[in-house]
């Protein structure tokens, strides 16, 4: 079969790239569309495709500023007119479901989210301050047009693969259309126990974005002098995380994936405040045998299992989403920290493996006529 793969942009390995190496391996052939493509910032298996970017590629500044190109990303996706083959699969979670695809071509849709920016989501991104910037009333002035060109976009897709149950049912909201979960894929051969006691320490890890909600962990952290919090990673709140931080905080900044390992293996647990579409910083923690403290909502009620509520815990969820909410959860793990087995949280985080993902993605284009090359 002739495949062409088409994502949004590739700038760094998130959550979505993850997806797109594991299609990458199932079709080695494929060609790879894309709006934006920062050189070296995605993993050797993409960066060896033949990729095709967009006019917007040529933009100066484009790989650093995209997302100020928001306004001009429908126009440029649909400009992409795929002719020629036999599948196409798009991975999206903002416009790459609305390029062109020759009828009767198949045109499958591995969706991460809906378009956030026009599906009612503003303030994750542009909560407190940011609500008075120029960026957040420009995003807020397009976003009729934007609903109704991605509600448009959605009728050219034959099947929505979604990437949990959170986001198969904000696709029927937003596209009033059914989906498939396919769940997107935990490295569980790399993140695993190590032979080493757990630290003292709790660990939060990811891009330091608002709806992330680093400041609910600073500020409980504040309030609770005696526990201490190392922070990895980086991202437009950083700069003021380190600001307003008290002394029992530790950032480290972004690092490689074996230091990210080394931490959730010797954290005393993972403390996540944000609401995720999925979430795979969690299970990267419980495949490293440690315990999460989430916020019930999103994909963390389809990965972490409260301890009150399941007879094999991996977690503590709780529900008010403030420093408050996340004191108790802490206070009501600590009470509870015995009831966490590694091997049970190991068990949990398999669920998601690599090879599970693979095999519910195969199974997705087979229906399509894609058959597994066999090796000769």
């Amino acid at each position: 079969m002739r495949c062409a793969i088409v994502h949004d942009w590739l700038t760094g390995m998130r959550g979505g790239e993850k997806v797109l190496d594991v299609l990458c391996d199932l079709l080695p052939d494929a060609d790879l569309f894309t709006l934006i493509h920062v050189p070296g910032s995605v993993s050797p298996v993409i960066e060896r495709r033949r990729i095709t970017a967009s006019w917007l590629n040529r933009l100066p500044g484009a790989g650093r500023h995209y997302r100020n190109l928001l306004p001009l990303m429908p126009l440029a996706a649909g400009g992409m007119r795929l002719r020629g083959y036999d599948l196409v699969i798009a991975i999206s979670h903002c416009v790459a479901h609305g390029v062109r695809v020759e009828p009767p071509t198949p045109f499958v849709c591995y969706c991460n989210s809906p378009m956030r920016y026009a599906w009612g989501m503003l303030d994750d991104y542009f909560g407190g301050a940011r609500a008075w910037s120029p960026r957040y009333w420009a995003a807020r002035a397009i976003g009729a047009p934007l609903r109704r060109w991605d509600r448009r976009a959605s009728t050219r897709v034959t099947e929505y693969l979604a990437n949990s149950r959170n986001i198969q049912g904000r696709i029927r909201r937003c596209y009033g259309r059914e989906s498939t979960v396919v769940y997107p894929p935990v490295d569980t051969g790399f993140f695993r126990p190590l032979d080493k006691p757990p630290a003292t320490f709790y660990l939060w890890v990811g891009a330091m974005a608002p709806y992330k909600r680093v400041d609910i962990a600073l500020e409980a952290f504040r309030r609770m002098p005696d526990r201490l919090l190392v922070v990895i990673g980086e991202g437009q709140d950083a700069s003021r995380a380190r600001r307003t931080a008290s002394g029992n905080v530790a950032f480290l900044g972004r690092q490689p994936d074996e230091v990210v390992r080394e931490h959730y293996a010797a954290c005393r647990a993972l403390v996540f405040p944000g609401e995720e579409d999925f979430g795979i910083v969690p299970l990267e923690a419980q495949a490293c045998g440690r315990p999460v403290i989430a916020l019930g909502r999103g994909g963390a009620l389809e990965t972490v299992s409260d301890v009150d509520a399941a007879p094999e815990p991996t977690g503590v969820l709780f529900g008010e989403q403030t420093p408050e909410g996340l004191i108790a959860a802490i206070e009501r793990f600590e009470r509870r920290e015995g009831d966490f087995d590694p091997a049970v949280l190991r068990r949990n985080a398999e669920r998601f493996s690599r090879q599970r993902c693979a095999e519910a993605l195969g199974e997705a284009l087979q229906r399509y006529g894609w058959r597994r090359r066999t090796r000769q």
